[in-house]
């Protein structure tokens, strides 16, 4: 069955399937649907193309879903681990505490300064843990101009900061 649209019946079929995989997967249906509607919104804003295995298509879209959010919660969870200890107020050093506190204000008053594209690419890579390949496709640009745009951003934080170059 050869499908040119997820509007056609072949991806329709296939949806309570694949509620019910990622159900059985992740122990909660609710983040089970929540998966499914989001490998449905991916197909419907991809860029339209005949799909020889509509079932087969889905499936591997919510395993990327599920993999990128398991990613991201993995580097958020440790980056805040790495900022308590860090900056834990407990640690019996105010200073660092309101250091860390001031360098985050400086570090986001500088990215607002910045085109939006560069602080999607900054936060995407360097907060959710996305390749530039990956954030290239999510932005359909070239991966060269990810990493112009991820080259700009760091520029001007240095520059912002204060921090001197090698």
């Amino acid at each position: 069955m050869t499908c040119k649209s997820p509007r056609d019946k072949g991806f329709l079929d296939h949806y309570q399937e694949l509620i019910g995989t990622w159900t059985r997967r992740l122990s909660n249906r609710q983040q089970a649907e929540d998966l499914a509607h989001d490998a449905f919104v991916r197909v419907l804003e991809s860029a339209p193309v005949a799909v020889e295995q509509p079932r087969a298509y889905l499936h591997r879209t919510a395993r990327n879903i599920a993999v990128d959010s398991y990613r991201r919660e993995d580097r958020r969870a440790l980056l805040e681990q790495e900022t308590v200890e860090f900056c834990e107020p407990d640690s019996g050093d105010p200073e660092a505490f309101v250091h860390a506190i001031e360098l985050a204000d400086t570090i986001e008053r500088a990215l607002a300064q910045l085109p939006l594209n560069c602080r999607k690419v900054f936060i995407w890579q360097k907060l959710e843990g996305l390749t530039q390949a990956e954030i290239a496709e999510r932005m359909g640009l070239t991966k060269n101009m990810v990493e112009k745009y991820m080259i700009r951003t760091l520029r001007h934080l240095r520059e912002q900061m204060d921090v001197p170059t090698k």
